[in-house]
């Protein structure tokens, strides 16, 4: 006999599951929650599941083949590279993501790293600490309003990025094949070719995904066609920058700073050449914080679950080739 309906979580880090937990039940279902390691407690504790959430446990093709039940799985967070999304698309099973719960908090956290940078905090507050007094910073410093901020990406955190810029008499633009024209002229921001963008930016920030071709999409030969004074901020993917050439343009003066939150390796091993550039800001992929930004994640991936199960549409499908949920076997 199959066993009532319930949603599986895996595993998880949350120090509550009391939303999922009410949400769930009030849908009619149970949550069940496992501490799995391997395939074998994976599959113990979510093979007859009728739909999975997903934190850190690598959902494989082999997990997805003894799937007997799942109609859908929605990842914690904006990526859903713990999923095998090919394998539960063959399947049927919708995959989904939540990538709009930090979307504030990403973009005020890149506006802090940009502002900071330009404005010389970190050094000025070493140089005063030091015992030095001085009423002029150690490097050219424009006004905001004389310097062009640009966004690589131009999708909803860009687009709240680049609405702070404008706030502070920034010079907006971004470079987005993918975003109409119609969207840059309501927003007011020009649009840019790549070329352009590496070659005017004062203050370049990051909002692409991390796919084959925006990998290391920032390479030594882009980093030569920038500015001298231009500074570079990512708190999107780690995975864009070439670290070992962003490191050699902070060291040789190619460009004056950088502000990070995310990296290729994290946690950023102790030692990691990064930590030596004191023309770097780096921060441990926090910008999506925030006293509410965690518990909003929780209710938001519960809530996509249950349009899932009810067949309602879903707010955030990756793998739009399933088109329907509800009802599947």
């Amino acid at each position: 006999m199959p066993s009532e309906p319930f949603v599986a979580l895996p595993e998880h880090g949350f120090p509550s599951l009391d939303q999922e937990q009410r949400l769930i039940s009030e849908a009619g279902y149970d949550l069940r929650v496992g501490s799995c390691h391997t395939v074998a407690e994976v599959l113990e504790v979510c093979a007859d599941a009728q739909a999975l959430l997903v934190q850190h446990t690598q959902i494989t093709a082999e997990i997805i083949a003894g799937l007997q039940r799942c109609r859908i799985m929605v990842r914690y967070g904006v990526s859903v590279a713990e999923i095998d999304v090919a394998a539960a698309t063959k399947r049927g099973i919708a995959v989904c993501n939540v990538p709009d719960y930090g979307m504030n908090e990403v973009a005020d956290h890149t506006l802090s790293l940009a502002l900071t940078a330009a404005r010389q905090i970190p050094q000025i507050d070493k140089r005063l600490r030091d015992g030095i007094w001085k009423y002029t910073p150690d490097r050219p410093m424009p006004t905001f309003s004389e310097m062009s901020f640009m966004s690589a990406g131009f999708g909803r955190i860009g687009r709240e990025v680049l609405a702070r810029a404008q706030a502070f008499k920034f010079h907006v633009a971004a470079y987005d094949p993918m975003v109409p024209d119609a969207v840059f002229d309501a927003a007011g921001v020009r649009r840019v070719s790549l070329d352009e963008l590496f070659a005017e930016a004062d203050i370049l920030s990051l909002h692409l995904p991390l796919t084959s071709a925006t990998a290391h999409l920032l390479d030594g030969a882009r980093l030569k066609q920038m500015k001298t004074n231009a500074i570079v901020v990512n708190t999107a993917r780690g995975g864009l920058i070439d670290t070992t050439a962003l490191v050699s343009a902070l060291n040789s003066g190619e460009i004056v700073a950088a502000a990070l939150d995310v990296y290729e390796d994290e946690p950023l091993p102790a030692g990691h050449e990064l930590l030596c550039c004191p023309n770097a800001i780096l921060t441990s992929h926090v910008a999506w914080f925030s006293d509410s930004s965690g518990p909003r994640l929780q209710r938001m991936a519960a809530e996509e679950v249950i349009r899932g199960l009810r067949g309602e549409p879903l707010r955030n499908q990756v793998n739009r080739e399933v088109e329907r949920v509800a009802g599947s076997s």
